[in-house]
């Protein structure tokens, strides 16, 4: 979930980097009384020395807290998880994986209530759930992608095909990819992963009226139902047909090469596709006929949170507001879609053709939480899932998605 996106060049979901180097709870008091903060980043190479740079400004304006950025690089995991159980985590850090840190972060509800409504309301709903556990929020967010649908408009135009719109169906994207799949030689109309992340998978189920798991944890009756046997079904059926191919990877070089002409991401590629020159386009991920309301997404959302071990929350809250306030989702723009409605509208962020569907897909993914979420044994049931999917949608096994969902459903009882 960690990748590159859009308006773009590198969203901060992505390669996780954070501090080198860091000083004792001795040195957290420095520089003439000044309060001294660690920020663990996890920017790639690139973009430290942007981020650097915001860092340095905060510290300019600020005459009693020194903000310290440290980066881990690939080692981000590994070494927040070592600082935790320790006690000696950063006073604010970028998350993502909450399931797996919530007990090790400051809750911030309290601080984001002093704030008043109007703060947290200027934050799209859809982004909340992916920044909390339970009934708390552990981080504000900062970076989001939802998936859409990536259509190659040449490839279209070649087979006669009218291209998709926003308001497609499934049952219109199958009929573009047969014709598209008879008519140009070589080219597949859609591909999808063999092997999808399960997290990103829910949204089609989410999308059908159904989900992984209800609001209490519980498999049967919503990962075998038929609404999620008719989702995971659909996509075989393509493929079956031969119009569709399930690929190793996300779809992208398949794409990218013209080998497909359409695939559902999110918009980390779209820098690399405009470097490329692909003529391309972007629309909302198809809705269900059967299922009376739009299509919805995941999101990779990333946030930034507080150390429940740090000794300087008020310090690092007074950081967290400038690093994800109005000022720094405008700096951001180039490698970041700003998670702020007001910087959407004053920056015209939704003019871009490239950027709106991200947001209209964010719009409508309000209110969906997902499975890794809910449940404590998400590490479990995702292995069921990755084995339950390369069976249904393997070219050599192909075995019967209501068959498969069952069983997966059994073997986690």
């Amino acid at each position: 979930m960690k990748k590159k996106i859009a308006v773009i060049a590198a969203l901060s979901l992505v390669a996780v980097t954070v501090l080198s180097g860091c000083g004792s709870k001795a040195d957290s008091q420095a520089n003439g009384g000044k309060v001294k903060i660690r920020f663990a980043s996890w920017d790639n190479a690139e973009d430290l020395d942007k981020q650097q740079a915001l860092v340095d400004q905060f510290n300019a304006s600020h005459d009693d807290i020194e903000v310290a950025l440290e980066a881990y690089g690939s080692e981000y995991d590994t070494k927040i998880s070592a600082g935790m159980g320790s006690g000696d985590t950063p006073d604010v850090l970028y998350m993502w994986d909450y399931p797996s840190y919530y007990e090790g972060l400051e809750p911030l509800d309290s601080y984001i209530e002093k704030e008043g409504a109007d703060y947290k309301n200027n934050f799209y709903d859809a982004l909340w759930p992916y920044n909390s556990k339970g009934d708390s929020v552990y981080g504000i967010p900062v970076g989001f992608t939802t998936h859409a649908l990536f259509y190659n408009k040449d490839i279209f135009a070649q087979a006669g095909v009218a291209e998709p719109t926003n308001d497609w169906t499934w049952d219109d994207l199958m009929a573009a990819a047969k014709t598209i799949t008879e008519k140009v030689d070589g080219v597949k109309g859609f591909s999808f992963q063999m092997k999808p992340d399960p997290y990103d998978y829910e949204m089609y189920l989410w999308s059908n009226g159904t989900a992984f798991v209800d609001q209490d944890g519980n498999l049967d009756g919503n990962l075998n139902s038929e609404k999620a046997i008719e989702a995971v079904s659909m996509f075989q059926n393509m493929e079956k047909d031969g119009y569709a191919i399930a690929t190793e990877k996300n779809g992208t070089d398949e794409f990218r090469s013209g080998q497909t002409a359409m695939y559902i991401y999110g918009a980390w590629s779209i820098a690399s596709f405009d470097e490329d020159g692909l003529n391309y386009g972007i629309v909302d991920i198809p809705a269900f006929a059967g299922a009376g309301h739009d299509s919805v997404s995941i999101l990779s959302s990333s946030g930034v949170s507080i150390s429940k071990d740090s000794k300087h929350k008020d310090a690092a809250w007074e950081f967290v507001k400038y690093w994800t306030g109005e000022e720094m989702n405008k700096a951001r723009i180039g490698y970041e879609l700003p998670a702020l409605k007001s910087v959407v509208e004053s920056e015209k962020i939704l003019e871009d053709p490239a950027n709106a569907p991200f947001y209209s897909m964010l719009e409508q993914s309000s209110g969906y939480t997902p499975a890794s979420f809910i449940v404590d044994n998400w590490s479990e049931l995702k292995d069921t899932l990755d084995l339950t999917f390369e069976r249904v949608y393997n070219p050599s096994t192909m075995e019967d998605p209501a068959v498969v969902l069952n069983e997966a459903v059994s073997e986690m009882q």
